[in-house]
């Protein structure tokens, strides 16, 4: 049987995806974002969405152990879209403020993170975290 699903403008359904905790996930997490902005009529949100999950993703391969990680993309309210990415660390993230090397490419991707979103957070769970950030429609 095919069943056919109508995007709606919020709740349910979202987009997700399990993933491997690799760099060569961010692409494929992009992709899903693009296809979720795209369903919901907001490809206007394509760059920042994009360059988001871009952040969550590398920060998850970075700092956890996790084999896998989850893209999560939906629509909390019509005023907004939240991008998560979850895994199985415990650790919550911290934004590193620079050394003062300018040269540096570390530890921006929070900095990034909160100039892109309108705001942004972490949900901890028993077993691991969400951290998400949520984009202005």
């Amino acid at each position: 049987m095919i069943v056919s699903a109508q995007p709606r403008p919020t709740g349910r359904p979202g987009y997700s995806e399990t993933l491997p905790c690799l760099e060569e996930s961010a692409e494929i997490a992009r992709k899903l974002v693009r296809t979720a902005l795209t369903a919901w009529q907001l490809e206007e949100l394509t760059d920042a969405g994009a360059l988001l999950v871009s952040e969550l993703v590398a920060n998850a391969v970075q700092h956890t152990n996790s084999r896998l990680i989850r893209v999560v993309i939906s629509r909390p309210s019509e005023r907004f879209v939240r991008i998560g990415v979850v895994d199985k660390s415990l650790t919550m993230p911290e934004i590193t403020r620079s050394n003062g090397d300018e040269l540096s490419v570390g530890g921006r991707g929070l900095v990034l993170m909160d100039a892109v979103t309108e705001r942004w957070g972490t949900d901890l769970y028993r077993w691991g975290k969400q951290v998400w950030g949520e984009l202005r429609v």
